[in-house]
C-alpha cells in the first residue's frame, strides 16, 4: 500500500521569534528529524515550507524530502499545497507537524498499520493528567471532567481520498482530523508518546534537546 508524509512546517515561528523548524536540535534541524522519522513508512515524503522561503529540488534533497513546496496562510491551506503534490497514486496520507521532531518511527508506524488495517483514520493520543478548568475573563466558570480525555498529537494517518475530500471545502482547523471528523468518519486513537513534545517556543527547545540526549 502507497503511503506518503506531509511534513508541515510553514509557520513563521511567531512566539519562538524565528521559525523554528530551522533551529538546530542535536545536529540536525528539527525539520530534518521529522523528514526522518518518517522516512521509516513512507513511499515519498512532501515538506511544506513558509511561502517565500527557497523551495524546490535542491531544499528538499537537504531536508531529506522528496519535494518541497510553499505553504499558505493557515495550517489547513499547507496541509492542502502539500496534498496538491501527493501524487494520486497514494493509498494512504499522513501529515504531521514539523514542530514535533521528536516523534518516533514507531509512532508513525503505528498509525499507519491503523489505517491499513482498516480504520479511516488514526491519531496518537496521550491520557490528560492535568486538572482542567474552563476559564472566562480570568475567572473560573467550571473544573473539566479529565474522564475520556486525550491530549491528540502528530503524526495523523489517513484514507487518502477520505483527507483529499475533508479538505475540499477550503475548511480551516487545528488538526486534520477534526475536518475527517466533520465527514462522519471514525478516527481511531493510538497511543501517543510523552517526549512527542511540540516545539513552540525557546524553553520548548530546551526540553527537546534534553529528551534527544536522553
Amino acid at each position: 500500500m502507497s503511503v506518503w508524509v506531509v511534513v508541515v512546517a510553514a509557520g513563521s515561528g511567531q512566539r519562538f521569534g524565528a521559525p523554528k523548524q530551522f533551529a538546530q536540535l542535536a545536529g540536525r534541524t528539527m525539520v530534518q528529524w521529522a523528514v526522518d522519522a518518517a522516512r521509516g513508512v513512507a513511499d515519498g515524503v512532501v515538506l511544506v515550507l513558509p511561502a517565500g522561503e527557497d523551495t524546490g529540488v535542491g531544499v528538499a534533497r537537504r531536508s531529506g524530502a522528496d519535494v518541497s513546496v510553499p505553504g499558505g496562510d493557515t495550517r489547513a491551506a499547507s496541509v492542502r499545497a502539500g496534498l496538491a503534490a501527493v501524487p494520486g497514486s497514494a493509498e494512504v496520507i499522513v501529515v504531521h507537524d514539523g514542530a514535533r521532531p521528536l516523534a518516533s518511527p514507531a509512532l508513525f508506524g503505528a498509525v499507519v498499520d491503523a489505517v491499513t488495517g482498516g480504520a479511516d483514520a488514526a491519531v496518537p493520543g496521550v491520557a490528560v493528567t492535568d486538572t482542567l478548568k474552563r476559564v472566562v475573563d480570568g475567572a473560573v466558570t467550571a473544573t473539566v471532567a479529565r474522564d475520556g480525555l486525550v491530549a491528540v498529537q502528530t503524526p495523523q494517518a489517513f484514507r487518502a481520498e477520505l483527507l483529499r475530500r475533508a479538505h475540499e471545502g477550503g475548511a480551516d482547523a487545528t488538526d486534520d482530523a477534526t475536518l475527517v471528523e466533520a465527514l462522519g468518519a471514525t478516527v481511531r486513537v493510538v497511543p501517543g508518546d510523552p517526549r512527542n513534545i511540540k516545539v513552540t517556543t525557546a524553553a520548548d527547545l530546551e526540553v527537546a534537546q534534553a529528551l534527544a540526549m536522553s
